[in-house]
């Protein structure tokens, strides 16, 4: 393989044979992915070569064993969970996830396939007693790590350990109190949270994020959890981010969407309540942000990309031989993934002011 630096301004001109080459590699372009590999081919440009798309269609393939526009891949390694939250999208009825074998083969595969990042979510991942093993081959791998769990299964023996190999953990608040959060989650939640955030004091090198999914059970409420998470933030030295999500219909179970999901203008103006935070970084994210903005794999080791309210599965992820065809026919969104996924960047300093 070459890597040929891409000329953003050449890309901006595209027409002709330049449709050859995929929607979604130039989308990954169009967001400022600087550079690209290609097999070269007898008589094809020099690595370094300023190059535009139709000469790329013209003169190159593309590698399809790479996620190209991709940077971030969650792994549901389980749909087990101790929670059973109405507007959940994750997996239902996977009786036989992966052994550890197959998920660590899957880990490499994504490290190999140029993602930057890897968030293990469900379900609840700690319910899988091989959780942490699997965090710690990811980190080795070369992979930036982030766990998403429901945040009752944590214990101060789980953070130690995790704490050299996790980068960001994404815990859920769903309530400023108890009597709002357990409309949608289990009794005692919103202790088990601030628990869990009081431990992860003594682990700051680990960035933490507080997600809110707004329903019309807490729409009311947002303002005060984000005061809340923003009076956590002045008691860590860890970097806090705080995504509030506006519930999207899609769910593997029948759900009455009406009672849950509130109106595009309501959630818009959350973000004049709550105000300019000192010490966080908010991300609102609204149905037409979170549509075709992930690639999962799935408990049985299925490649998922969510588009509107289907779940489109393009077979086990090991057997997938042309990664740009499934980005392709989801219609997945690179720009508006790679524009997400900056916002949180392990390397990169966070100015809140």
């Amino acid at each position: 393989m070459q890597t040929v630096n891409i000329d953003i301004e050449y890309l901006q001109e595209m027409r002709g044979g330049s449709e050859i080459v995929s929607g979604n590699v130039k989308e990954a372009f169009m967001a400022g992915v600087g550079n690209f590999e290609y097999q070269n081919f007898p008589g094809s440009f020099p690595a370094g070569e300023r190059v535009t798309l139709s000469m790329l269609a013209s003169n190159t393939h593309i590698s399809a064993s790479k996620l190209t526009g991709v940077s971030t891949v969650d792994f549901h390694i389980t749909a087990k969970c101790s929670q059973a939250c109405p507007y959940c999208w994750g997996p239902r009825r996977f009786r036989n996830p992966v052994d550890t074998e197959t998920a660590q083969h899957i880990i490499a595969r994504i490290a190999e396939s140029g993602v930057r990042r890897i968030v293990f979510t469900g379900g609840d991942p700690l319910q899988r007693a091989d959780a942490l093993s699997l965090i710690q081959f990811a980190k080795e791998s070369g992979l930036e790590t982030a766990l998403s769990t429901t945040g009752d299964l944590i214990t101060p023996e789980i953070l130690k350990g995790l704490s050299p190999f996790l980068e960001l953990i994404s815990l859920p608040l769903d309530g400023s109190n108890e009597g709002i959060s357990s409309k949608t989650k289990r009794s005692g939640h919103f202790t088990a949270i601030l628990r869990s955030l009081e431990w992860l004091r003594a682990y700051p090198g680990i960035d933490v994020k507080v997600c809110t999914p707004v329903t019309r059970y807490n729409l009311h409420d947002i303002p005060a959890i984000a005061r809340l998470v923003e009076d956590y933030s002045h008691t860590t030295q860890a970097r806090v981010f705080y995504n509030i999500f506006q519930a999207f219909p899609r769910a593997m179970f029948t759900v009455n969407w009406e009672k849950l999901v509130v109106e595009s203008e309501e959630f818009k103006s959350l973000a004049s309540q709550i105000g300019t935070p000192q010490n966080i970084r908010i991300n609102f994210l609204d149905h037409d942000i979170l549509d075709r903005l992930y690639v999962m794999v799935f408990p049985d080791g299925s490649m998922i990309i969510p588009s509107g309210a289907d779940y489109l599965n393009y077979g086990a992820f090991l057997g997938v031989d042309d990664f740009d065809h499934a980005l392709n026919t989801s219609r997945f969104d690179s720009a508006k993934h790679l524009r997400h996924s900056h916002g949180w960047k392990k390397s990169s300093r966070i100015e809140y002011r």
